[in-house]
């Protein structure tokens, strides 16, 4: 079985590791109200998604 014989630098290491970066969560705008929610999901400021209430948000 074959052993590395030297062990690798810091800034090998390193530059392996530099694209192990978490993406930023993509945002879409509500139709009904313009705010910021995750795509595919009811809007959780006004419960519209669709163009129709899923969630009434009377007790708010």
């Amino acid at each position: 079985m074959n052993t590395p014989k030297r062990r690798h630098s810091k800034a090998r290491r390193d530059k392996r590791r530099a694209n192990w970066k978490i993406d930023s969560t993509h945002l879409s705008v509500c139709n009904n109200c313009g705010e910021h929610s995750l795509p595919h999901r009811v809007c959780p400021s006004c419960g519209y998604y669709g163009g129709r209430e899923i969630v009434p948000m009377d007790g708010r």
